[in-house]
């Protein structure tokens, strides 16, 4: 079920400014074990209905995911960048590779269907593949072998990205995802070895 509210929020400045509060009551609770999720929009109620913005809110993970991906994966913050507008480029780089690696994706989807890709490929081993066999693909085809592209529509590229996708061998590119964390076991107490701190340990050596 989803319900709204008009509500009123103030600032710093004690200016006031109209939200909408969206609450959505939960058949199943969330992993955390909440039953009902608040969410507050901006948006006029002619631009999205209640549901429309909680529907949307289910994929905010897509997001979430997007700068997991490009912090891990594609290395958008490199520490030694110092200066911002290097930052600012690489960071930028690192966006135009993460969409090229989602046009792959969307490829390997439609061939092998889109719960397989997602929950089976690894965006991990995506970008590995690409940072590793870029340079030797570029030197056993050379720059005349890739002029073919430049001459095709969007329909005839789309075409071959999905006719290349379907010779993909998913099982290069599989997820290895971790196992649930064990429980550490409490340390027992014994009265006759009771802890003593490295730094006592240390003074009593050097006496």
């Amino acid at each position: 079920m989803v319900y709204e509210q008009p509500i009123t929020v103030t600032d710093e400045a004690g200016r006031t400014h109209a939200f909408r509060r969206i609450r959505v009551a939960l058949k199943t609770a969330t992993r955390d074990g909440d039953l009902e999720l608040a969410i507050i929009s901006n948006l006029p109620q002619t631009a999205a209905s209640a549901p429309e913005i909680a529907d949307s809110y289910r994929t905010r993970w897509t997001i979430e995911t997007a700068f997991q991906d490009l912090t891990e994966h594609l290395h958008s913050e490199i520490n030694t960048l110092g200066y911002p507008s290097a930052a600012l480029f690489g960071f930028c780089v690192a966006l135009v590779a993460y969409m090229l690696l989602q046009v792959t994706r969307a490829a390997l989807s439609h061939e092998h269907g889109v719960e397989t890709v997602d929950q089976m490929v690894s965006g991990y081993y995506l970008a590995d593949e690409v940072s590793r066999v870029y340079c030797g693909m570029m030197i056993a085809l050379p720059d005349p072998e890739w002029r073919i592209f430049r001459a095709m529509s969007t329909a005839e590229f789309v075409a071959e990205l999905i006719r290349l996708a379907s010779h993909a061998t998913l099982s290069k590119y599989r997820k290895h995802p971790r196992g649930p964390k064990k429980p550490s076991p409490k340390p027992v107490y014994d009265k006759h070895t009771p802890h003593v701190s490295t730094a006592r340990l240390l003074l009593a050596r050097a006496g």
